[in-house]
């Protein structure tokens, strides 16, 4: 077994022909076919069911998969750590954040990076986690740190941080106590992340808690920003949520008081990758720098909580 069969079997399966896989690696048609062949005859197993105009794989193949992305990434990720060697000379770093990051003590991870590895490109992408999950299982990203929970199939997730979500207001009295559900469902709310809407981790939350009460949640405004939000809780329009590292930064209108949820509830911060795929050198640096930033600045106190 090589790394160019396997390389061969990863192509075909994820392009659909052998043709198609021939064109991505360059290589001829006979090439790519034979190579798969002398796989199969090796592990004397059919990959593919031929005949039809697409392969279909067989689930010999699907169990194959990971441990052949496993094996042909490590061997280009071992390429790529000998030709960059420990400075990083080269390569491209494509990299997640949460969307709230500079609230995280992350807004000056891109130049901490590009300060240490001037020669690495780096994309670095902060939008809803969700998104970011999604991106990271499609492999358009190869790595980032996100808020939980999000789909986890196909991902590999490790909880970092624990941060409590807090109920803001500039109406509600400073006496009342903690917030329940059904305060929370009758509210007049503003949230924030409208695109990513219930898909975003900290409404899959609230939703779910909503539903085993049998009740609804409605935002009577919906905006992308959080600082937009607690605009408009600054001004009395309606209630939000944030999480306490926003609520403690300097940036948060000092008009707004936050309360616990009876039902405490928290955003866990993990550093997610694609399952069975090894980090490139560049990737797996910056995941290292932000994971050491993230622990750094942001001190355990009640409500906050560091998980490894």
């Amino acid at each position: 077994m090589t790394i160019t069969q396997l390389t061969a079997f990863l192509a075909a399966l994820d392009d659909g022909s052998f043709t198609a896989a021939a064109k991505t690696l360059g290589m001829t048609q006979a090439s790519v076919s034979e190579l798969v062949a002398r796989l199969e005859r090796e592990l004397g197993v059919a990959l593919f069911a031929r005949g039809s105009r697409r392969l279909v794989p067989t689930s010999a193949a699907l169990e194959l998969r990971p441990h052949a992305a496993q094996a042909v990434s490590a061997v280009q990720n071992g390429i790529d750590t000998i030709q960059a060697l420990a400075s990083l000379d080269r390569g491209t770093c494509t990299f997640g954040v949460l969307r709230n990051a500079a609230y995280y003590a992350l807004a000056d991870l891109a130049e901490t990076f590009h300060h240490r590895h001037p020669n690495v490109r780096l994309r670095l992408v902060g939008i809803n986690s969700a998104h970011v999950a999604r991106s990271i299982a499609a492999g358009e990203l190869e790595a980032g740190l996100l808020v939980l929970p999000v789909d986890e199939y196909g991902l590999e997730v490790r909880p970092l941080f624990r941060d409590e979500v807090l109920y803001a207001s500039a109406t509600r009295s400073p006496e009342a106590g903690p917030v329940t559900t059904e305060e929370f469902a009758d509210a007049k709310l503003v949230l924030y992340d409208a695109f990513a809407g219930w898909d975003d981790p900290t409404r899959r939350q609230l939703l779910e808690r909503a539903r085993l009460r049998g009740l609804t949640i409605e935002p009577a405004v919906e905006v992308e920003h959080v600082e937009t939000a607690l605009s408009l809780v600054a001004a009395g329009t309606a209630d939000t949520i944030v999480s306490r590292s926003i609520a403690e930064s300097e940036a948060f209108p000092s008009g707004i008081r936050t309360f616990p949820f009876a039902e405490p509830m928290h955003d866990t911060i993990a550093l997610v990758q694609r399952e069975g795929v090894l980090l490139s050198p560049a990737t797996q640096k910056l995941a290292e720098l932000a994971e050491r930033m993230l622990r750094e600045r942001l001190p355990e106190h009640e409500g906050r909580t560091a998980l490894s």
